[in-house]
């Protein structure tokens, strides 16, 4: 049975991503990088230490690296912060899940202050067991380290107790090296057909979509979950 979900924040709990976007354009801009907009919002979804690694080299990022991301996150939080809106019934999707004794934690790249600030749009504070940000770990999505460190915020519950919510392929892909199914929204941008080969059991349009989905979840056996992600690493290969 499922015990615990674990959401990314960015492009799933609140619509940010064309906002991050904008914001690295400029930053990148700034430091006489011309990136298109499409590009750079291909990579939202990561941290700044794999995001920036795309379009500069490392002699680049050592010189100027740190100064693009603060620039960046100054630049975010001043103009871009303030504009962003949370999805519809994200609370009413995290009190169903509480509701059915389920754990809940968020697992975002993003810095531990924008992550406050989304917890506050949300109005989730008082609803949510764990939280983890690029702040608590070595390496951002695509990487593993960001959901291993919210499962062991939520008492390490066994992986195939757990599902994630994410927008991303970045999320299926880190989700699935810490070995946890993942459920795909597509309010992020990305397609039904990218996330479901990234590794996603399930793609959905909106949250209150995906409260369905984890609702039937919640009732299976941990053994079907395991199927289905076989059957998917298969069709992958």
């Amino acid at each position: 049975m499922i015990e615990a979900v674990i959401f990314d924040v960015d492009g799933t709990l609140v619509d940010s991503v064309d906002l991050h976007a904008e914001a690295w354009q400029r930053a990148f801009r700034k430091f006489g990088k011309h990136v298109s907009f499409g590009a750079i919002r291909r990579q939202i979804g990561k941290g700044s230490d794999q995001l920036l690694p795309v379009f500069f080299s490392k002699k680049e990022l050592k010189n100027l690296g740190e100064e693009i991301d603060n620039y960046r996150g100054d630049l975010f939080k001043k103009e871009y912060l303030p504009r962003v809106k949370a999805f519809p019934k994200v609370r009413e999707l995290f009190e169903r899940i509480l509701q059915d004794h389920k754990q809940i934690a968020l697992a975002s790249s993003a810095k531990p202050d924008e992550l406050k600030t989304y917890r506050e749009i949300c109005n989730v504070d008082d609803l949510i067991q764990g939280e983890t940000s690029s702040g608590n770990v070595e390496k951002s999505k695509p990487c593993p380290d960001i959901f291993e460190a919210a499962l062991e915020q939520l008492g390490n519950p066994p992986a195939n107790g757990v599902i994630v919510i994410g927008d991303t392929a970045y999320d299926a892909t880190a989700a699935e090296q810490a070995n946890l199914s993942t459920i795909g929204l597509l309010c992020g941008g990305w397609t039904e057909d990218e996330l479901s080969r990234a590794g996603c059991i399930a793609t959905y349009r909106r949250s209150a979509r995906a409260l369905q989905r984890v609702a039937s979840a919640a009732t299976e056996r941990t053994g079907q979950l395991s199927i289905v992600r076989m059957k998917l690493q298969s069709r992958r290969r």
